[in-house]
């Protein structure tokens, strides 16, 4: 017990002692209390009652947040299933806006060719992997009233033809190829006849040929190809491409065009299939 009170420790508990009961005299002779023992205990806890209200209001708050997280969290699931709610309705908007916009582009094609039959538009699948002349398939087929050799257009021109038909969908190929022959003429003139056909090197541009073409030809460069309607394959007067360039054919016999396609071949979303028009002959290749 001697040793303590000579220890290290002990001598520290006097100080802080010491030091304690200074500032509680300190305190009351500066504010003019007299000595009490009540005011003495008061003096002395006024610093552990202020951390301690400290703890129990940070503790107060801990336990508010704890209660309401059950609340909080369905109110956040219920925001989120009003956001699922407002996006299925933004996208079935943007759905239905696709649709009128697809039957007004399709009552303008009526009225400026009255003789067409045509399917409502189709999706495009996909194009079909590593063709070069980028055929692809659409979402309709042979239970939708679609056979083979039935032209595909959009409202900007033609883009080629149905060949694999299946019960729900169809392989397109395109006026990109050269296994697809279209007779067309100038929308300016009837004399500036010949036939549109592709080639893997036009392909590769994006572009296909006019063949066939007489040598004094009056074409420049974009004046407007159209179907002729002579084979009896394509309806009569429907868009197919502009010239980009004229020149003399390979053989020095007939001239020929490269042609840029109306219709952007490489990132179609949709397409329409024309089912019936006049003029229209049994199934069969155009030459």
């Amino acid at each position: 017990m001697r040793e303590f009170f000579k220890s290290k420790g002990f001598k520290f508990l006097l100080a802080l002692i010491a030091f304690l009961v200074g500032i509680m005299i300190y305190s009351v002779t500066k504010g003019g209390y007299s000595v009490s023992g009540k005011s003495i205990i008061n003096t002395i806890s006024k610093p552990f009652r202020t951390v301690s209200n400290s703890i129990s209001m940070k503790i107060e708050g801990t336990a508010d947040k704890i209660s309401r997280a059950e609340e909080i969290y369905d109110e956040n699931q219920s925001l989120k299933d009003e956001i699922n709610k407002l996006q299925e309705q933004l996208t079935e908007y943007e759905s239905l806006k696709i649709e009128n916009e697809e039957l007004r582009m399709l009552i303008g094609i009526k009225k400026a060719h009255p003789d067409l039959t045509t399917s409502r538009f189709c999706k495009v699948i996909g194009y079909t992997t590593n063709d070069p002349f980028m055929s692809f398939t659409i979402n309709v087929g042979s239970a939708d009233g679609i056979e083979p050799n039935f032209p595909v257009a959009t409202a900007e021109g033609i883009v080629g033809i149905t060949l694999e038909v299946s019960e729900h969908t169809t392989t397109v190929r395109t006026i990109l190829s050269p296994d697809l022959s279209i007779a067309v003429k100038s929308s300016s003139s009837d004399d500036d006849t010949g036939i549109i056909e592709g080639s893997i090197k036009s392909a590769k541009d994006e572009l296909t040929n006019l063949i066939h073409l007489r040598t004094d030809n009056t074409l420049k460069k974009n004046d407007l190809l159209i179907t002729d309607g002579s084979s009896g394959l394509f309806p009569k007067g429907y868009s197919v491409g502009k010239v980009k360039s004229v020149g003399m054919d390979s053989n020095g016999i007939s001239a020929r065009a490269v042609i840029k396609p109306c219709v952007d071949i490489t990132s179609l979303d949709s397409v329409f299939v024309i089912t019936n028009f006049t003029g229209k002959r049994g199934s069969a290749d155009e030459n």
